[in-house]
């Protein structure tokens, strides 16, 4: 969440910012509320003045066996007051601190400016795009050839979106988790974990799930836990309300985690294959980083999850997304998109971002300097390592070969004990 004080401060930079994200915001309602609270807390703060002038005058007199009657009436009517407006203000701060929640971080400059994803900024092209003798198929027409991926058994387990893979689809999958966690943690010095995948609405909330996108998030029924959109919500959560050395800094996690997602607005895109689906697989790569270098450390994390891409040979591009166009809790964001040929189109398979220190606020982490006793908060950076069933999109489409088959890539042989070529089932 952003820092009161400096909204208040620099509501201007704060409208602006909103203006160029294409958000409406209920700036009235806001300020008059802030308005209202910050006379409550001054008019109850003089109360309570009042009341401990008014409780040592009490005890003085008594001392000197002198009448307190009229006294004693005054601090029975003060306290009535005191609680009457500590009621209200609870209210009116619980109304108060939903609507700052709702306040989306604010852009770095360097972000371009955009009404929304046709105007991000291409930074980076890697790899050449292939070229076939044939028509390239689209994933799910090479995973039903190939019968590794059934949509319509998954249908009737659950629902739409939603997917079952056999034999080396599933060992394909499973290979390609193994191998991102083994680069990001053997190569780029990432400690790995396995947190829990549902959490507690104080987590969804830390991270910027909370309130504003609910309608995205599967909750369980009669309880307040929700099962984790994306691995970023419980690695950040396992340093909430904990003082971090700065020495310590940077700290970086991986994480293999399920991801489980409503998909809210998104019905009618993307109903074909494993693009967007209700649950899916990821390597999430957390960040914990000192403020001052944050934008250096994003361009890192970025070349983390380009690393992955490289060595499975499968081209991309780097692109930064504009103001319209950037998420929630982000400061800046790129996103990696990778080429699908069946598709003939880039598509995003990771989004690396740095929050600044917007998710350390919400979630309370805080950051401790031996030289500098001033308590400040860390920069939180996250980023896809990547998304596993988008991967495996990639290599069917640019791997494939006309007679239906697809080639492995050669970084991924060790883990499917050297299996070559993907051919049907038998």
């Amino acid at each position: 969440m952003l820092d009161l004080k400096f909204v208040r401060k620099n509501l201007d930079v704060v409208k602006e910012a909103l203006i160029k994200r294409n958000m409406d915001f209920q700036w009235d309602e806001f300020l008059s509320l802030d308005e209202e609270r910050r006379s409550l807390i001054h008019r109850v703060e003089k109360l309570k003045e009042e009341r401990n002038r008014s409780s040592q005058e009490v005890a003085q007199k008594k001392k000197k066996q002198e009448d307190v009657q009229d006294l004693v009436e005054r601090l029975s009517i003060i306290s009535k007051e005191i609680k009457e407006l500590d009621a209200k203000l609870r209210k009116i701060d619980e109304k108060f601190n939903n609507i700052l929640l709702t306040i989306p971080n604010i852009p770095h400059p360097s972000v371009p400016i955009g009404k929304d994803e046709s105007e991000n900024k291409v930074i980076k092209v890697w790899g050449d795009v292939p070229t076939f003798n044939f028509q390239p198929r689209e994933h799910w027409e090479i995973g039903k050839i190939l019968q590794g991926l059934d949509f319509s058994r998954a249908a009737k387990l659950t629902g739409s979106r939603f997917v079952v893979m056999w034999g080396w689809a599933a060992k394909l999958e499973r290979a390609l988790i193994n191998f991102m966690l083994d680069i990001h943690t053997k190569e780029h010095g990432y400690l790995e974990v396995l947190p829990p995948f549902i959490v507690n609405a104080d987590s969804m909330q830390a991270t910027g799930q909370l309130p504003k996108f609910k309608e995205d998030l599967f909750k369980l029924e009669g309880l307040e836990y929700y099962l984790i959109p994306t691995a970023e919500v419980p690695v950040i959560n396992l340093h909430r309300d904990e003082v971090l050395q700065a020495e310590q800094l940077p700290i970086n996690y991986t994480a293999y985690t399920p991801c489980f997602r409503s998909e809210a607005g998104s019905y009618g895109r993307d109903t074909k294959g494993i693009i967007r689906q209700h649950q899916f697989d990821k390597v999430e790569l957390i960040r914990f980083v000192h403020p001052e270098d944050s934008y250096e450390e994003l361009e890192r994390l970025v070349r983390h999850a380009e690393k992955i891409l490289q060595l499975l040979e499968l081209p991309y591009r780097v692109v930064a997304l504009c103001t319209g166009d950037l998420g929630f809790s982000a400061a800046k964001t790129y996103d990696l998109e990778v080429w699908l040929p069946g598709q003939n189109k880039y598509r995003e398979i990771s989004s690396c971002s740095n929050c600044e220190d917007f998710q350390a606020r919400r979630a309370n982490i805080r950051l401790k300097d031996k030289k500098n006793k001033k308590i400040k908060y860390p920069h939180i950076l996250n980023g896809s390592g990547l998304a596993i069933g988008r991967t495996l999109v990639a290599i069917l489409e640019n791997y494939q070969q006309e007679d239906g088959t697809v080639i492995v890539p050669k970084v991924l042989k060790p883990y499917l004990n050297g299996l070559s070529k993907i051919e049907p089932r038998k």
